[in-house]
């Protein structure tokens, strides 16, 4: 994913958190928050401790962000994302996490 792409500042997570709307299923939680300043979709990605250890922490993030990356002609602009890793993703493989993650994307409103 490129960088241009990523929600990397303290202050987007938190704008995200606080005005976004969310959207969950068993592994992810999203966060949505439209803003028109942006030209194309922003995404950041959360694993907290109780997942894992760094190495399984990193590896949902990496895969997630791999699916985003895969499917960004299908998500709409102006939007910023923030996906939430829950422990229920660290058991699945990458097809599965695929699957979830459009489910949750569908469920948002935020395919094309």
């Amino acid at each position: 994913m490129q960088k241009k792409y990523r929600l990397r500042d303290r202050a987007d997570f938190t704008r995200v958190y606080r005005y976004g709307r969310s959207f969950a299923n068993h592994q992810l939680v999203l966060y949505v928050f439209h803003r028109p300043q942006v030209e194309r979709f922003r995404v950041g990605v959360s694993a907290s401790k109780k997942i894992g250890n760094a190495v399984m922490r990193n590896r949902m993030r990496r895969m997630i962000k791999e699916i985003v990356r895969l499917q960004s002609d299908r998500i709409v602009d102006h939007v910023d994302l923030i996906f939430i890793v829950r422990k229920g993703a660290t058991t699945m493989n990458y097809e599965q996490l695929s699957k979830s993650v459009h489910h949750v994307l569908r469920k948002a409103s935020v395919t094309k």
